[in-house]
Parts: C-alpha cells; sequence; structure tokens
C-alpha cells in the first residue's frame, strides 16, 4: 500500500499515513484515525492537506532480483551510508 504525507496547518506537522491509492484524507479527525493518535486540542474537523510526494511503492514481484545489490564502492565508502554493504 502507497504512503501519502499530509499536513495539518494548525499544528504545523507533516504525518506519513499508508492507504490505498483511492483514499484520501480530508480532516485532522479523519489522519489522526488513520494513524491512531489523540487529536488532542485540535479540532477533528480542521482540513489536511495531502502533499505532493515522490511515491514510496515498489513491488518486489516485479523486480528481477529483489535482493539490494552488493556495494561497488568500496574503497570510498562513507562509512555505509547508502546502506548498501
Amino acid at each position: 500500500m502507497p504512503t501519502y504525507d499530509y499536513l495539518c496547518r494548525a499544528t504545523g506537522r507533516v504525518f506519513e499515513v499508508r492507504h490505498s491509492i483511492h483514499g484520501k484524507l480530508r480532516s485532522w479527525g479523519e489522519l489522526c484515525t488513520a494513524i491512531g493518535i489523540d487529536p488532542g486540542a485540535v479540532a477533528p474537523n480542521t482540513p489536511v492537506e495531502r502533499l505532493i510526494s515522490g511515491g514510496n511503492v515498489v513491488n518486489s514481484s516485479v523486480l528481477r532480483n529483489p535482493e539490494a545489490p552488493s556495494c561497488d564502492a568500496a574503497a570510498s565508502c562513507c562509512g555505509g551510508v547508502c546502506g548498501l554493504n
């Protein structure tokens, strides 16, 4: 399932939510329910805004080799920053 970033202008915070591509959260109350947090003092009907993001969905079944590639930068590696070694 894809992840989406939502901005609540009332709190100034961005939250990552996982839901179907056809779904869209419109209010603070819906957002809080989706991620399981207490709405606190913010009114549940406060609008939230879905932000444009790069789309973080890759289904490993479509990859020819679902394993991560080996690190080719062995000598110039910065201590594993790339996460591939």
